[in-house]
């Protein structure tokens, strides 16, 4: 038997021990989306996001300005429709985006902001496959990176905001505070203390003082 041949049949074995390997690790510890992915694990994601952006996309240039007036939209539009998952700062904090799996990356770290704006731009309209980054556009393709829906603007001005995350201020957090979807208790929250400041009665339980 040649030395190819040899190569060869060791690389088939090595496949298979790992593939039974993998095998054995499923069926142990299943599927759940509770366990932190290794390093090696986030190695390939990375390498999978990689290869799933087309070379076409990488050297988009972005066509918003950078301006403070779109950080203005882009903060409005980040803390309505990502900060759920990413945080307002990007880090990823939130009940929705650790218990995701993989769990949503720190934006400001090399790992984004080394992508450029074409590729970023891509992820935002295309989502990334078995993860829980939805596609925005059906309209960005590989060879229409430059997305023909009413949104794709938007998405630009994401990538802005996006490149301004390690910079954000204490003072823009605070506002994009205020955008953020708001749940019921909240919203009934809000509107008992407007209620309250207009002087016309709330719906809050009245405090009963005992004379004796």
């Amino acid at each position: 038997m040649t030395r190819f041949r040899w190569f060869l049949f060791g690389a088939i074995a090595m496949l298979v021990a790992a593939f039974a390997l993998g095998i054995m690790l499923l069926r142990s510890q299943g599927l759940s989306a509770r366990e932190e992915p290794g390093f090696a694990e986030r190695w390939l994601a990375r390498q999978a996001r990689n290869l799933a952006i087309p070379a076409s996309a990488k050297n988009s240039a972005n066509p918003v300005p950078n301006k403070n007036e779109v950080l203005v939209e882009g903060r409005a539009h980040w803390a309505d429709h990502c900060a759920s998952c990413h945080a307002n700062d990007g880090s990823g904090d939130t009940e929705m985006g650790k218990h995701m799996y993989p769990p949503a990356p720190d934006m400001r770290q090399p790992s984004t902001q080394n992508l450029t704006d074409g590729e970023l731009f891509y992820v935002i309209q295309n989502g990334i496959r078995f993860t829980g980054m939805p596609g925005w556009s059906r309209a960005a393709t590989a060879t229409d990176v430059s997305g023909s829906d009413h949104d794709a603007e938007d998405s630009w001005k994401l990538v802005r905001l996006i490149r301004h995350l390690p910079d954000l201020t204490l003072e823009e957090r605070k506002e994009m505070e205020k955008l953020n979807p708001k749940g019921p208790e909240d919203r009934k929250e809000e509107e008992e203390e407007e209620k309250f400041l207009r002087g016309e009665p709330t719906n809050e339980p009245q405090e009963h003082h005992h004379h004796h």
